[in-house]
């Protein structure tokens, strides 16, 4: 790792999904939601909201947007669920800019133009901080200043809830990951209480595969960003990109392997495990 924050190579991190086509208007984006990706997409995403009671009246909803597909595409589907007026909540959409080039802010900023997503952009110089602490292993840190800074932010504005952009695909990646590297068997949920305790976070893509999502992305050929971190670039394959490996590999041999591994989550046999946690206690299944 390099000494010096600032001479780390730093390019541009545009994920170019248009193969080479003209992005669709933004009536033609928002109206595929409900034609083209309706069964893969709009249904799945309605299908957690309703299932886990993600929105409620009255609730004012953080939309954390990162700049990557699956952020980009949660506003849309937010703007779209604000149409029925069968649920009284408010939005509000946000990018922590974590120190992003200018390549990326600038591209950014064109697609929340594009796609019409009023989003309000703050500074938090979380990557440059995170790694003159600890720059041999600046990512936990990273990770933990980003959640709090970013928890923060929603508090200030008034927010109940926040919704996050992971997917089904990150469900089961970070099962995998739990059982592999940390010895537990833990997954995402939908609802969940932040580390704060003050807010409530939402997984509305819960159901929503990542692959639709690219799929979505490409036909509408929008350009999201990637990660954009420097860092990320140049460090060896992480613990979540080795998993998705693996399930990618599983996948071709077995398709209905990722399913079998999310249901998995919800069908724990506790007459069959040795021990389980609850509430920071710990049991023995003896």
């Amino acid at each position: 790792m390099k000494n010096n924050f600032s001479s780390l190579k730093k390019t541009c991190s545009i994920v170019d999904f248009t193969d080479n086509k003209e992005i669709k208007s933004l009536e033609e984006i928002e109206q595929s939601i409900k034609t083209t990706y309706r069964k893969k997409i709009w249904s799945k995403f309605i299908k957690a909201v309703k299932e886990f009671n993600l929105v409620e009246d009255g609730d004012k909803i953080a939309i954390g947007i990162s700049g990557g597909k699956d952020s980009l595409l949660l506003a849309k589907l937010f703007q779209e669920l604000k149409k029925d007026k069968s649920k009284n909540f408010e939005v509000k959409f946000i990018t922590m800019n974590p120190g992003f080039e200018a390549m990326d802010l600038e591209q950014l900023r064109k697609n929340l133009n594009y796609l019409n997503i009023p989003c309000e952009i703050f500074e938090a110089n979380v990557w440059e901080a995170a790694f003159n602490k600890d720059p041999d292993n600046p990512c936990f840190l990273c990770a933990k200043m980003r959640r709090g800074v970013l928890y923060k932010k929603v508090e200030e504005l008034g927010c109940n809830k926040m919704a996050l952009g992971h997917h089904f695909d990150d469900v089961i990646e970070t099962t995998l990951i739990n059982m592999f590297y940390a010895g537990t068997v833990k997954t995402m949920l939908p609802k969940v209480k932040s580390t704060s305790d003050k807010l409530t976070l939402i997984r509305p893509l819960f159901y929503v595969k990542e692959q639709d999502i690219i799929n979505y992305t490409k036909f509408n050929s929008i350009n999201p960003m990637s990660c954009g971190c420097p860092i990320e670039a140049e460090k060896t394959p992480s613990k979540r990109k080795k998993i998705k490996l693996l399930l990618k590999d599983l996948a071709e041999k077995d398709p209905d392997i990722k399913q079998r591994i999310f249901n998995s989550t919800r069908n724990i046999n506790l007459d069959y495990i040795l021990g389980y946690e609850k509430k920071g206690k710990k049991y023995l299944n003896i």
